[in-house]
């Protein structure tokens, strides 16, 4: 359900589309941000405001991996499976985020702090494996690296290895003195 607050940014949602039903989105995003998970009672209440049936809204909510339709970690680890995150070792990564965090795929950790998931293309191919946390994104993983990031969130919440997300381009090594 919607906090006040949240009730409040609906009609600024709802007035940017034509038709209400194309709202669904990012009103399923607001509810995601205001509970970190899409409700089965905050589907039904965005039913309600956009007129369509529950199950409408949970037919598109079950479509997007970016909705979580369960409670989750205070940090989401979304691992990068595709072929040039594979190539790179992307399953092996998975394999020893599973072992250090005691998770497998789809699981949160005793503590709530981890979530582990394996998601498609993060479109951040060049700089593989990578892994994007909550909104951040994590490159060129080693790890010692993934090692560093999981002791900074659980010491300060925040990492400064953060990469992006959508930093482009890296500059990283790159001599710009002759730009």
């Amino acid at each position: 359900m919607f906090s006040p607050e949240a009730k409040k940014k609906i009609p600024e949602i709802l007035k940017r589309y034509p038709i209400k039903a194309s709202a669904m989105l990012p009103l399923l995003n607001l509810a995601q941000e205001e509970e970190g998970w899409v409700s089965e009672d905050s589907m039904r209440e965005i039913a309600r405001l956009l007129d369509l049936t529950p199950p409408k809204v949970y037919e598109v909510a079950t479509f997007y991996t970016m909705l979580n339709l369960k409670p989750i970690g205070r940090f989401h680890l979304q691992v990068c499976k595709s072929l040039m995150c594979a190539l790179v070792g992307s399953d092996i990564l998975i394999q020893w985020i599973e072992k250090e965090l005691a998770i497998k795929p789809g699981e949160t950790t005793a503590d709530g702090m981890f979530t582990l998931s394996t998601v498609e293309c993060l479109a951040s191919c060049g700089t593989a494996p990578m892994m994007q946390i909550n909104n951040d994104y994590f490159e060129r993983l080693t790890f010692p690296k993934v090692q560093k990031i999981f002791e900074d969130l659980r010491t300060t919440g925040e990492c400064s290895l953060a990469t992006g997300p959508f930093r482009w381009p890296d500059t990283e090594g790159v001599d710009n003195a002759g730009i």
